[in-house]
């Protein structure tokens, strides 16, 4: 355990932070999953709105510096070609 005060302060806040990353990590994880149920289902409505809120989870997921642009790109990329194959 830390003694110093400054210490201590970096522990918890970055214990807070560990906390909504994973949140965000969660959320963007549970939302390509949703997507892909979708697009399986075969149900072009609902995966074009799947899609729509995916691609809103992923950029928030970039802006929040959870997930690196190139990286955000390439899942959107992909989870639109999927959707366009149906």
């Amino acid at each position: 355990m830390p003694i110093i005060k400054s210490a201590k302060k970096r522990v918890k806040v970055t214990e807070k932070k560990t906390a909504q990353n994973r949140e965000w990590k969660d959320r963007l994880k549970n939302a390509i999953k949703d997507m892909e149920k979708a697009v399986e289902a075969g149900d072009k409505e609902a995966a074009a709105e799947q899609l729509k809120e995916t691609k809103k989870v992923i950029d928030k997921a970039v802006t929040r510096n959870i997930i690196h642009k190139n990286n955000a790109a390439r899942k959107k990329s992909r989870l639109t070609k999927m959707y366009n194959n149906m």
